[in-house]
Protein backbone atom coordinates (compact mmCIF):
# COMPACT_ATOMS: atom_id res chain seq x y z
CA UNK A 1 0.00 0.00 0.00
CA UNK A 2 3.01 2.54 0.82
CA UNK A 3 4.15 2.57 -2.94
CA UNK A 4 0.60 3.11 -3.98
CA UNK A 5 0.33 5.99 -1.86
CA UNK A 6 3.89 7.36 -2.68
CA UNK A 7 2.45 7.33 -6.29
CA UNK A 8 0.10 9.29 -5.32
CA UNK A 9 1.55 12.09 -3.47
CA UNK A 10 4.18 12.14 -6.21
CA UNK A 11 1.58 12.58 -8.96
CA UNK A 12 2.76 15.35 -10.98
CA UNK A 13 4.99 16.90 -8.33
CA UNK A 14 8.18 18.22 -9.83
CA UNK A 15 11.38 17.84 -8.75
CA UNK A 16 12.66 21.02 -6.82
CA UNK A 17 16.06 21.59 -5.32
CA UNK A 18 16.38 24.04 -2.21
CA UNK A 19 18.47 27.02 -2.60
CA UNK A 20 20.45 27.37 1.47
CA UNK A 21 19.23 30.74 3.27
CA UNK A 22 20.94 33.53 3.71
CA UNK A 23 22.44 35.33 6.41
CA UNK A 24 20.96 39.10 6.97
CA UNK A 25 22.64 42.28 6.03
CA UNK A 26 24.79 43.01 9.03
CA UNK A 27 28.55 42.47 8.89
CA UNK A 28 30.04 39.60 9.77
CA UNK A 29 33.63 38.67 11.37
CA UNK A 30 36.19 38.54 9.28
CA UNK A 31 35.85 35.28 7.17
CA UNK A 32 37.52 31.96 8.22
CA UNK A 33 38.65 33.51 11.67
CA UNK A 34 37.98 31.85 14.76
CA UNK A 35 35.12 34.62 15.49
CA UNK A 36 33.57 34.32 12.31
CA UNK A 37 33.66 30.81 12.92
CA UNK A 38 32.12 30.91 16.37
CA UNK A 39 29.51 33.32 15.09
CA UNK A 40 28.12 31.26 12.61
CA UNK A 41 27.68 28.38 15.10
CA UNK A 42 26.03 30.14 17.62
CA UNK A 43 23.58 31.52 15.21
CA UNK A 44 22.85 28.19 13.64
CA UNK A 45 22.06 26.53 16.59
CA UNK A 46 19.75 29.49 17.91
CA UNK A 47 18.10 29.54 14.63
CA UNK A 48 15.21 27.63 13.35
CA UNK A 49 14.16 27.15 9.48
CA UNK A 50 9.58 27.63 8.83
CA UNK A 51 8.14 26.48 5.48
CA UNK A 52 4.60 28.11 5.72
CA UNK A 53 2.38 30.12 3.63
CA UNK A 54 -0.30 33.01 4.10
CA UNK A 55 1.79 36.69 5.30
CA UNK A 56 -1.26 38.02 6.84
CA UNK A 57 -1.96 34.88 8.63
CA UNK A 58 0.56 31.98 8.99
CA UNK A 59 3.84 33.93 8.62
CA UNK A 60 2.50 36.68 10.86
CA UNK A 61 1.86 34.22 13.70
CA UNK A 62 4.78 32.74 13.48
CA UNK A 63 6.82 36.13 13.86
CA UNK A 64 4.69 37.01 16.95
CA UNK A 65 5.99 33.68 18.35
CA UNK A 66 9.17 34.42 17.55
CA UNK A 67 9.08 37.89 19.65
CA UNK A 68 7.64 36.33 22.14
CA UNK A 69 10.16 33.45 22.77
CA UNK A 70 12.75 35.87 22.39
CA UNK A 71 11.99 37.54 25.56
CA UNK A 72 13.30 34.67 27.21
CA UNK A 73 15.98 33.50 24.37
CA UNK A 74 17.25 36.66 23.06
CA UNK A 75 19.53 35.13 20.75
CA UNK A 76 16.52 32.88 19.13
CA UNK A 77 15.82 33.81 15.69
CA UNK A 78 13.79 32.28 12.64
CA UNK A 79 14.43 32.28 8.97
CA UNK A 80 10.70 32.08 7.84
CA UNK A 81 10.16 31.01 4.40
CA UNK A 82 7.07 31.99 2.59
CA UNK A 83 6.02 28.25 0.83
CA UNK A 84 2.54 28.10 -0.66
CA UNK A 85 0.99 24.58 0.69
CA UNK A 86 0.96 22.98 -3.20
CA UNK A 87 5.20 23.73 -2.80
CA UNK A 88 5.43 22.40 0.97
CA UNK A 89 3.65 18.96 -0.49
CA UNK A 90 5.93 18.93 -3.33
CA UNK A 91 8.77 19.49 -1.62
CA UNK A 92 7.57 16.85 1.34
CA UNK A 93 6.91 14.32 -1.13
CA UNK A 94 10.23 14.66 -3.25
CA UNK A 95 12.12 14.56 -0.40
CA UNK A 96 10.65 11.22 1.53
CA UNK A 97 10.37 9.43 -1.72
CA UNK A 98 14.49 9.93 -2.85
CA UNK A 99 14.72 8.97 1.45
CA UNK A 100 16.96 12.33 0.92
CA UNK A 101 15.52 14.66 4.18
CA UNK A 102 17.85 16.95 4.39
CA UNK A 103 16.49 19.48 2.37
CA UNK A 104 13.24 19.91 4.61
CA UNK A 105 13.20 22.67 7.52
CA UNK A 106 13.00 22.40 11.31
CA UNK A 107 9.48 23.08 11.53
CA UNK A 108 6.82 23.33 8.47
CA UNK A 109 2.69 24.01 7.99
CA UNK A 110 0.92 20.71 6.95
CA UNK A 111 -2.92 21.16 5.86
CA UNK A 112 -4.60 18.58 8.79
CA UNK A 113 -6.61 16.78 5.83
CA UNK A 114 -3.55 15.66 4.44
CA UNK A 115 -1.31 15.21 8.08
CA UNK A 116 -2.64 11.38 7.96
CA UNK A 117 -1.07 10.80 4.76
CA UNK A 118 1.66 12.26 4.82
CA UNK A 119 3.42 11.20 8.00
CA UNK A 120 1.91 7.27 7.13
CA UNK A 121 4.01 7.76 4.19
CA UNK A 122 6.64 9.45 5.28
CA UNK A 123 6.76 8.57 9.15
CA UNK A 124 11.07 9.93 9.41
CA UNK A 125 9.85 13.45 8.10
CA UNK A 126 7.77 13.65 11.28
CA UNK A 127 8.86 14.10 14.80
CA UNK A 128 7.60 12.27 17.37
CA UNK A 129 6.41 15.08 19.34
CA UNK A 130 5.14 13.32 22.29
CA UNK A 131 8.14 11.79 23.37
CA UNK A 132 9.27 15.24 24.23
CA UNK A 133 6.81 15.94 27.43
CA UNK A 134 7.18 19.79 26.29
CA UNK A 135 3.96 19.91 25.48
CA UNK A 136 -0.03 19.32 27.61
CA UNK A 137 -1.90 18.28 24.50
CA UNK A 138 -5.23 17.44 26.50
CA UNK A 139 -5.26 21.51 26.27
CA UNK A 140 -5.87 21.62 22.54
CA UNK A 141 -9.72 20.42 21.23
CA UNK A 142 -10.00 16.91 21.08
CA UNK A 143 -11.28 16.96 17.38
CA UNK A 144 -8.51 19.37 16.31
CA UNK A 145 -5.95 17.50 17.77
CA UNK A 146 -7.13 14.07 16.21
CA UNK A 147 -6.02 15.17 12.26
CA UNK A 148 -2.09 15.40 13.55
CA UNK A 149 -2.59 12.18 16.23
CA UNK A 150 -1.42 8.98 14.09
CA UNK A 151 -1.74 5.39 16.31
CA UNK A 152 -1.95 7.67 19.12
CA UNK A 153 1.44 9.60 18.95
CA UNK A 154 1.79 13.14 18.93
CA UNK A 155 2.80 14.74 15.50
CA UNK A 156 1.50 17.89 14.81
CA UNK A 157 0.67 21.16 17.01
CA UNK A 158 -2.57 22.21 16.25
CA UNK A 159 -2.71 26.23 15.05
CA UNK A 160 -5.95 28.10 13.32
CA UNK A 161 -9.59 26.88 14.67
CA UNK A 162 -11.52 25.51 11.16
CA UNK A 163 -14.46 25.46 13.99
CA UNK A 164 -17.89 25.70 11.72
CA UNK A 165 -20.45 28.84 12.28
CA UNK A 166 -23.63 29.16 11.29
CA UNK A 167 -24.29 33.01 10.94
CA UNK A 168 -27.56 34.66 9.73
CA UNK A 169 -29.14 38.31 9.01
CA UNK A 170 -31.16 38.78 12.07
CA UNK A 171 -32.35 41.78 10.12
CA UNK A 172 -33.95 39.03 7.48
CA UNK A 173 -34.83 36.81 9.83
CA UNK A 174 -36.80 40.05 11.75
CA UNK A 175 -38.93 40.08 8.48
CA UNK A 176 -39.88 36.68 8.82
CA UNK A 177 -40.34 36.81 12.51
CA UNK A 178 -37.12 35.12 13.81
CA UNK A 179 -34.50 35.91 16.05
CA UNK A 180 -31.09 34.30 16.22
CA UNK A 181 -32.61 31.94 19.34
CA UNK A 182 -34.60 30.44 16.64
CA UNK A 183 -32.02 28.84 14.97
CA UNK A 184 -29.92 27.92 17.78
CA UNK A 185 -29.48 24.46 19.19
CA UNK A 186 -31.94 23.11 16.24
CA UNK A 187 -31.77 20.08 13.89
CA UNK A 188 -31.89 20.13 9.98
CA UNK A 189 -35.44 19.86 10.05
CA UNK A 190 -36.46 22.49 11.91
CA UNK A 191 -33.45 24.35 9.73
CA UNK A 192 -35.48 23.55 6.28
CA UNK A 193 -38.82 24.42 8.27
CA UNK A 194 -37.81 28.04 9.13
CA UNK A 195 -35.84 28.11 5.66
CA UNK A 196 -39.19 27.88 4.23
CA UNK A 197 -41.14 29.99 5.69
CA UNK A 198 -37.82 33.03 5.36
CA UNK A 199 -37.83 32.40 1.77
CA UNK A 200 -41.65 32.96 1.24
CA UNK A 201 -41.97 35.78 3.50
CA UNK A 202 -38.60 37.46 1.94
CA UNK A 203 -37.32 35.85 -0.58
CA UNK A 204 -34.72 35.27 0.89
CA UNK A 205 -32.50 31.39 0.40
CA UNK A 206 -30.61 30.87 4.28
CA UNK A 207 -27.83 29.17 2.32
CA UNK A 208 -26.02 29.30 -0.99
CA UNK A 209 -23.73 26.55 -1.91
CA UNK A 210 -20.34 26.12 -4.50
CA UNK A 211 -21.63 23.89 -7.23
CA UNK A 212 -19.44 20.29 -7.03
CA UNK A 213 -18.05 21.38 -3.36
CA UNK A 214 -18.40 18.99 -0.93
CA UNK A 215 -17.65 21.70 1.53
CA UNK A 216 -21.26 21.18 3.41
CA UNK A 217 -21.99 17.86 2.94
CA UNK A 218 -18.42 17.40 5.07
CA UNK A 219 -19.24 19.76 7.66
CA UNK A 220 -22.55 17.69 8.38
CA UNK A 221 -20.69 14.26 8.25
CA UNK A 222 -18.60 15.34 10.58
CA UNK A 223 -20.77 16.72 12.98
CA UNK A 224 -22.64 13.05 13.31
CA UNK A 225 -19.30 12.32 14.38
CA UNK A 226 -18.95 9.71 11.51
CA UNK A 227 -16.32 9.71 8.73
CA UNK A 228 -15.55 8.40 4.96
CA UNK A 229 -12.87 5.74 6.49
CA UNK A 230 -13.19 3.36 9.22
CA UNK A 231 -10.91 2.95 12.08
CA UNK A 232 -8.83 0.32 9.94
CA UNK A 233 -8.50 2.93 6.81
CA UNK A 234 -11.10 1.14 4.61
CA UNK A 235 -13.88 3.26 3.40
CA UNK A 236 -17.21 3.73 4.86
CA UNK A 237 -19.48 5.27 2.42
CA UNK A 238 -21.69 2.55 1.11
CA UNK A 239 -23.81 1.64 4.77
CA UNK A 240 -22.43 4.61 5.96
CA UNK A 241 -26.05 5.35 7.08
CA UNK A 242 -25.19 8.96 8.69
CA UNK A 243 -23.69 10.30 5.62
CA UNK A 244 -26.80 8.73 3.71
CA UNK A 245 -28.87 11.13 5.52
CA UNK A 246 -26.39 13.64 4.96
CA UNK A 247 -26.85 13.53 1.26
CA UNK A 248 -30.86 13.09 1.45
CA UNK A 249 -30.83 16.55 3.40
CA UNK A 250 -28.59 17.72 1.01
CA UNK A 251 -30.71 16.65 -1.84
CA UNK A 252 -33.91 18.23 0.28
CA UNK A 253 -32.46 21.59 0.65
CA UNK A 254 -32.06 22.22 -3.11
CA UNK A 255 -35.22 21.05 -3.86
CA UNK A 256 -36.93 23.35 -1.23
CA UNK A 257 -35.52 26.31 -2.53
CA UNK A 258 -33.78 26.74 0.89
CA UNK A 259 -30.66 26.33 -0.59
CA UNK A 260 -29.03 27.89 -3.81
CA UNK A 261 -26.14 26.65 -5.98
CA UNK A 262 -23.63 28.86 -7.63
CA UNK A 263 -20.58 28.24 -9.84
CA UNK A 264 -17.71 29.31 -8.36
CA UNK A 265 -15.98 30.87 -5.00
CA UNK A 266 -16.08 34.48 -5.93
CA UNK A 267 -20.11 34.14 -6.78
CA UNK A 268 -20.66 32.40 -3.53
CA UNK A 269 -18.65 35.24 -1.14
CA UNK A 270 -20.88 37.71 -3.04
CA UNK A 271 -24.37 35.95 -1.60
CA UNK A 272 -23.71 37.10 1.28
CA UNK A 273 -21.97 40.21 0.97
CA UNK A 274 -24.85 41.52 -1.35
CA UNK A 275 -28.33 40.65 0.43
CA UNK A 276 -28.64 37.32 -2.13
CA UNK A 277 -29.06 34.97 1.32
CA UNK A 278 -29.44 35.15 4.52
CA UNK A 279 -27.32 33.08 6.24
CA UNK A 280 -23.65 31.22 5.99
CA UNK A 281 -22.48 28.12 7.04
CA UNK A 282 -18.93 27.22 6.97
CA UNK A 283 -15.63 27.33 9.31
CA UNK A 284 -14.89 30.27 11.20
CA UNK A 285 -12.18 31.63 8.66
CA UNK A 286 -15.53 32.77 6.34
CA UNK A 287 -15.89 35.76 8.65
CA UNK A 288 -13.34 37.54 7.12
CA UNK A 289 -14.87 37.79 3.90
CA UNK A 290 -18.38 38.33 5.92
CA UNK A 291 -16.82 41.28 7.45
CA UNK A 292 -15.42 43.05 3.66
CA UNK A 293 -19.22 44.17 3.86
CA UNK A 294 -19.09 47.03 6.54
CA UNK A 295 -22.84 48.13 5.16
CA UNK A 296 -24.13 44.96 6.76
CA UNK A 297 -22.34 45.45 10.48
CA UNK A 298 -24.07 45.20 13.11
CA UNK A 299 -26.59 42.63 11.02
CA UNK A 300 -25.59 39.16 11.37
CA UNK A 301 -25.43 36.89 14.62
CA UNK A 302 -23.54 33.52 15.08
CA UNK A 303 -24.76 30.64 16.87
CA UNK A 304 -24.15 26.68 16.21
CA UNK A 305 -24.69 24.24 13.55
CA UNK A 306 -28.09 22.87 12.43
CA UNK A 307 -27.61 18.76 13.69
CA UNK A 308 -28.62 15.60 11.86
CA UNK A 309 -30.95 13.99 14.08
CA UNK A 310 -31.53 10.45 14.18
CA UNK A 311 -27.96 9.39 13.18
CA UNK A 312 -24.47 9.54 15.20
CA UNK A 313 -23.33 12.04 18.02
CA UNK A 314 -26.38 14.23 16.56
CA UNK A 315 -23.98 16.88 17.46
CA UNK A 316 -24.73 20.69 16.51
CA UNK A 317 -20.71 21.58 15.97
CA UNK A 318 -18.62 20.43 13.15
CA UNK A 319 -15.03 21.22 11.42
CA UNK A 320 -13.90 23.00 7.94
CA UNK A 321 -10.11 23.11 7.52
CA UNK A 322 -6.85 24.44 9.19
CA UNK A 323 -3.74 23.51 9.66
CA UNK A 324 -0.58 22.21 12.06
CA UNK A 325 2.84 22.56 12.85
CA UNK A 326 4.94 19.54 12.45
CA UNK A 327 8.68 19.21 13.34
CA UNK A 328 11.32 17.45 10.89
CA UNK A 329 12.30 14.28 11.83
CA UNK A 330 15.93 14.72 10.71
CA UNK A 331 16.14 18.51 12.22
CA UNK A 332 18.63 18.46 14.36
CA UNK A 333 17.50 21.16 16.54
CA UNK A 334 14.33 19.30 16.99
CA UNK A 335 14.84 19.96 20.93
CA UNK A 336 14.42 23.82 20.47
CA UNK A 337 11.70 23.72 17.73
CA UNK A 338 9.78 21.66 20.16
CA UNK A 339 10.37 23.86 22.86
CA UNK A 340 9.63 27.06 20.90
CA UNK A 341 6.00 25.55 19.65
CA UNK A 342 5.63 24.60 23.63
CA UNK A 343 5.80 27.74 24.90
CA UNK A 344 4.39 29.92 22.21
CA UNK A 345 1.76 27.91 19.55
CA UNK A 346 0.63 25.49 23.13
CA UNK A 347 1.68 28.12 25.86
CA UNK A 348 0.97 31.66 25.29
CA UNK A 349 -2.50 33.54 25.57
CA UNK A 350 -0.10 36.33 24.68
CA UNK A 351 0.34 35.07 21.28
CA UNK A 352 -3.36 34.17 20.55
CA UNK A 353 -4.58 37.61 21.79
CA UNK A 354 -2.08 39.14 19.37
CA UNK A 355 -2.54 37.39 16.14
CA UNK A 356 -6.44 37.67 16.98
CA UNK A 357 -6.73 40.77 14.61
CA UNK A 358 -5.88 38.61 11.37
CA UNK A 359 -8.17 36.14 11.93
CA UNK A 360 -6.24 33.53 13.57
CA UNK A 361 -8.60 32.27 16.23
CA UNK A 362 -7.11 29.30 18.57
CA UNK A 363 -7.75 25.76 18.95
CA UNK A 364 -5.49 26.22 22.06
CA UNK A 365 -7.97 26.46 24.48
CA UNK A 366 -6.80 28.48 27.52
CA UNK A 367 -6.40 31.26 24.57
CA UNK A 368 -10.15 31.59 25.09
CA UNK A 369 -10.41 32.93 28.42
CA UNK A 370 -8.48 36.08 27.62
CA UNK A 371 -10.15 39.61 27.83
CA UNK A 372 -9.48 39.79 23.86
CA UNK A 373 -11.54 36.53 23.49
CA UNK A 374 -14.37 38.14 25.36
CA UNK A 375 -14.24 41.36 22.80
CA UNK A 376 -17.84 42.25 21.52
CA UNK A 377 -17.43 41.93 17.66
CA UNK A 378 -19.64 45.12 16.52
CA UNK A 379 -20.36 43.28 13.04
CA UNK A 380 -21.80 40.83 14.86
CA UNK A 381 -24.25 42.32 16.93
CA UNK A 382 -21.84 42.96 19.48
CA UNK A 383 -21.42 39.02 20.25
CA UNK A 384 -18.13 37.55 21.82
CA UNK A 385 -17.78 35.19 18.84
CA UNK A 386 -14.15 34.61 19.66
CA UNK A 387 -15.18 32.86 23.13
CA UNK A 388 -17.99 31.21 21.52
CA UNK A 389 -16.05 30.04 18.82
CA UNK A 390 -13.57 28.21 20.92
CA UNK A 391 -15.96 27.36 22.87
CA UNK A 392 -17.62 25.28 19.76
CA UNK A 393 -14.28 23.66 18.94
CA UNK A 394 -14.15 22.15 22.35
CA UNK A 395 -17.63 19.97 21.47
CA UNK A 396 -16.83 19.25 17.77
CA UNK A 397 -16.56 15.47 16.70
CA UNK A 398 -13.30 14.02 15.73
CA UNK A 399 -12.90 12.89 12.42
CA UNK A 400 -11.17 10.34 10.88
CA UNK A 401 -9.47 11.74 7.51
CA UNK A 402 -7.91 8.94 6.36
CA UNK A 403 -5.06 8.33 4.21
CA UNK A 404 -6.94 8.93 1.24
CA UNK A 405 -9.05 11.56 2.02
CA UNK A 406 -8.83 13.65 -0.76
CA UNK A 407 -9.89 11.53 -3.15
CA UNK A 408 -13.23 10.04 -1.29
CA UNK A 409 -13.94 13.80 -0.97
CA UNK A 410 -13.68 14.03 -4.27
CA UNK A 411 -15.86 11.01 -5.04
CA UNK A 412 -18.73 12.20 -2.31
CA UNK A 413 -18.83 15.46 -4.00
CA UNK A 414 -19.55 13.74 -7.51
CA UNK A 415 -22.37 11.75 -5.64
CA UNK A 416 -23.63 15.03 -3.59
CA UNK A 417 -24.08 17.21 -6.71
CA UNK A 418 -25.81 14.11 -8.49
CA UNK A 419 -27.90 13.27 -5.63
CA UNK A 420 -29.19 16.93 -5.38
CA UNK A 421 -30.27 16.67 -8.74
CA UNK A 422 -32.22 13.20 -8.84
CA UNK A 423 -29.93 10.85 -8.58
CA UNK A 424 -30.27 7.65 -6.67
CA UNK A 425 -28.82 7.34 -3.19
CA UNK A 426 -27.59 4.28 -2.84
CA UNK A 427 -26.01 3.94 -6.22
CA UNK A 428 -23.94 7.16 -6.13
CA UNK A 429 -22.83 5.65 -2.42
CA UNK A 430 -21.76 2.86 -4.47
CA UNK A 431 -19.74 4.59 -7.26
CA UNK A 432 -18.05 6.75 -4.68
CA UNK A 433 -16.92 3.71 -2.75
CA UNK A 434 -15.67 1.95 -5.73
CA UNK A 435 -13.71 4.98 -6.92
CA UNK A 436 -12.16 5.08 -3.62
CA UNK A 437 -11.04 1.45 -3.34
CA UNK A 438 -9.89 2.00 -7.04
CA UNK A 439 -7.56 4.79 -5.89
CA UNK A 440 -6.31 2.90 -3.06
CA UNK A 441 -5.28 -0.37 -5.62
CA UNK A 442 -8.15 -2.59 -4.12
Amino acid sequence: MKKKILSVLMAGALCSTLLAGCGGTKEAPTANSPAADNAATAADDNTLTVWCWDPTFNINAMHEAEKIYQKDHPDFKLNVVETPWDDVQTKLSTAGASGDLSTLPDIFLMQDNAFWKNQISFPDAFADLSATKAFDFTQFAPSKLAYSTVDNVNYGVPFDNGTVIAAYRTDILEQAGYTIDDLTDIDWSKFIEIGKDVLAKTGKPLLACQTGSADLPMIMLQSTGSSLFDDKGDPNIVGNESLKKVLQTYKELNESGVMIFVNDWDHYISTMNTDVVAGVINGCWIMASMQAASDQSGKWAITNLPKMAGVGEQSNYSNNGGSSWAVAGNSKKKDLAADFLAKTFAGSTELYDNILPSGALATWLPAGGTSAYSEKVEFFGGQEVYSLLTDFASKTPTNNTGVYYYEARDAVSIAATNIATGADVDSELKTAEDTVNFAMGK
